[in-house]
């Protein structure tokens, strides 16, 4: 069920977009039932929802909801899709921590009472507005009695402990039956899922709870607040399972990483990391301190130091940082290092190649066990389009040596420090692309007698030593 507004969010996107732990809400029950086992999975939206069924899978089958009436109105919105089906299991798209073990558990206890409706309970010292469980002599659920407004409930009721989660377990054609018979009885005017158990039990079918003591699994979302207490809950899980699965997660109090992330065994993540979206990280790589990846994959033994990588693969054994800078489009081959304050964009590295510091590599393509010195840059923009840089095998580039594109280096070639190449370099040569160095001696004794105009003769000077320079490089 998730045709609610989430008015309470204070927010223009719909509250079961809103993401937890880098996936949107409605996906961790949808995540959960398939996981379970669950042979289809229908989800109740709103009419205006584009936007909703646009991050679901289109395995996914979807009913509307045209009015806003409740939770029994929802699964009779549902109706044309479950009808036929023996049994359903309904969940609510804000209840995220609800898991696949205990969906299959809830259906374990349905099954084996045969009962028409299984309710999932729990007992909490402060019931506040949930709905409360009222039993029968015989242990059996009798009623859900709704505490939303006042005259709801009695006060005997108000201080009943076991509360309604709003996840259920129905057999189909009961419930539908119940549906199409009963009335709101309550202050809203909304027909709730609970108010189809007394019908229930008047036609000689059980219901049951399933009592749980897991304290997560009715945590819903109606405010940020709410979503705040249900990400530490989901984050502690996370690491936690990570951590069980060999992966030393350093301080876990300062450690962000996403539902979807993957990580080898003996891998390190150090304090102040943030591991976004879908990320892949092999087996003994350390990541950080103070480093975040977004939605990219570390081979296996891969070192990333106070870096940011997004979109992007790193290779085995490569060592990136500290304040790297990988974008979109960058791989980093084996072996390779990509150093400090160093910027790479939709570029290939080649293995074992170094661009120790200071660079911006940007649509270029660098060979295997090349050397970028300190300052390159790569100038791949012409103010209208982009242009790409081949740098061969084995290159080995000067300081302050900026690339325009497109341009392209041979295998094993050279450039002089401070060269601006603009034409392609053979294999094996050494580029050199600046102006020759003139030494003016006595130059600054005549600047200042000359009160600030250079004299004829130093102009002089220049273009007699320009002229007699003939040293490369």
């Amino acid at each position: 069920m998730a045709a609610g507004r989430g008015t309470r969010m204070r927010s223009s996107t719909p509250k079961v977009l809103h993401p937890l732990c880098g996936r949107p809400l409605i996906l961790w029950p949808i995540e959960a039932a398939r996981e379970a086992g669950a042979e289809r999975i229908v989800v109740v939206l709103s009419p205006d929802s584009d936007d909703v069924q646009r991050v679901i899978s289109p395995a996914v089958e979807f009913a509307f909801q045209r009015e806003q009436a409740g939770t029994g109105d929802a699964v009779t919105s549902a109706r044309e899709q479950i009808e036929g089906s023996e049994h359903v299991i309904v969940l609510s798209g804000d209840h995220p921590l609800l898991d696949a073990s205990f969906i299959r558990s809830l259906a374990a206890r349905h099954l084996e009472s045969g009962a028409a409706a299984t309710v999932a309970t729990r007992e909490v010292d402060d019931p506040s507005e949930y709905g409360r469980i009222v039993r029968s002599s015989d242990g059996d659920v009798e009623q859900i009695v709704e505490t939303k407004a006042p005259g709801d409930a009695t006060p005997e009721q108000l201080a009943i402990r076991e509360i309604n989660l709003g996840t259920y377990c129905f057999e189909v054609a009961p419930l539908l039956e119940a549906l199409g018979r009963i009335e709101p009885d309550n202050a809203q005017g909304e027909l709730y899922l609970g108010d189809a158990l007394p019908f229930l039990r008047r036609t000689g079918r059980r219901v049951v709870a399933h009592l749980s003591d897991d304290e997560a699994v009715g945590l819903g979302i109606n405010t940020r607040a709410d979503l705040a207490a249900v990400r530490a809950v989901a984050q502690r899980r996370i690491l936690e399972r990570h951590m069980l699965d060999g992966v030393t997660v350093t301080d876990p109090t300062s450690t962000v990483i996403d539902v979807d992330v993957r990580i080898g065994e003996d891998a390190v993540i150090e304090p102040y990391s943030f591991l976004r979206g879908q990320v892949d990280i092999g087996a003994g790589c350390c990541v950080g301190p103070m480093t975040t990846l977004v939605d990219c994959a570390l081979g296996p033994r891969v070192t990333v130091l106070h870096s940011y990588l997004e979109g992007c693969e790193v290779l085995e054994g490569s060592t990136i940082g500290p304040f790297a800078y990988l974008r979109p489009g960058a791989q980093v081959g084996a072996g390779a290092k990509v150093g400090t304050f160093v910027e790479v964009k939709n570029s290939q590295v080649g293995a074992g190649a170094k661009i120790p510091h200071l660079s911006y590599i940007g649509d270029a393509d660098i060979g295997e066990g090349a050397n970028i010195a300190a300052g390159n840059i790569t100038a791949n923009y012409d103010g209208r389009r982009k242009h790409r840089t081949v740098i061969g095998k084995g290159v080995k580039t000067g300081v302050d040596t900026a690339f325009v594109a497109p341009v392209s280096v041979g295998d094993g070639a050279y450039t002089a420090a401070g060269s601006v190449i603009t034409d392609d370099v053979p294999e094996g040569a050494l580029a050199i692309a600046r102006a020759r160095q003139a030494n003016v001696e006595g130059y600054a004794e005549e600047f200042e007698r000359g009160d600030g105009e250079k004299s004829v003769e130093s102009e002089r000077k220049g273009d007699q030593v320009e002229k007699g320079d003939t040293k490369r490089g």
